[in-house]
């Protein structure tokens, strides 16, 4: 290509305009899952949530009793569970593959995130 009879303001905007912008990926928004404890039961239980790697995920939670949350992803998170309503717990999975999210004293299976890329 020849620059013959193109100014340096010319010439610098021909270099300034490349096609090969960055592209941005778009963050996932938040999965919110609704855990309820009442007289020992638990909604949801064993069910599977999909999400993506770095999403945020959060579990919001009404409980009438104390318990722990276990999300068995590395690393692992462990969230109190206090006898009160509106609790809110966030994290995000970092790795893909199946993340299990438990309750420690009542031994239930809330959900398996199926996390993909």
């Amino acid at each position: 290509m020849s620059v013959r009879g193109l100014g340096p303001i010319t010439i610098a905007l021909l270099v300034g305009c490349s096609s090969g912008e960055p592209t941005v990926e778009p963050i996932p928004t938040a999965h919110t899952i609704d855990i309820r404890i009442a007289n020992g039961e638990v909604s949801p239980v064993n069910t599977r949530t999909e999400a993506e790697v770095g999403q945020r995920i959060v579990l919001r939670v009404d409980s009438d009793a104390t318990d722990e949350l276990h999300v068995h992803s590395a690393p692992a998170h462990t969230f109190p569970v206090a006898a009160t309503v509106d609790q809110e717990f966030a994290f995000s999975v970092a790795v893909p593959g199946r993340v299990e999210i438990e309750l420690h004293q009542l031994g239930r299976t809330v959900t398996t995130l199926l996390v993909r890329q």
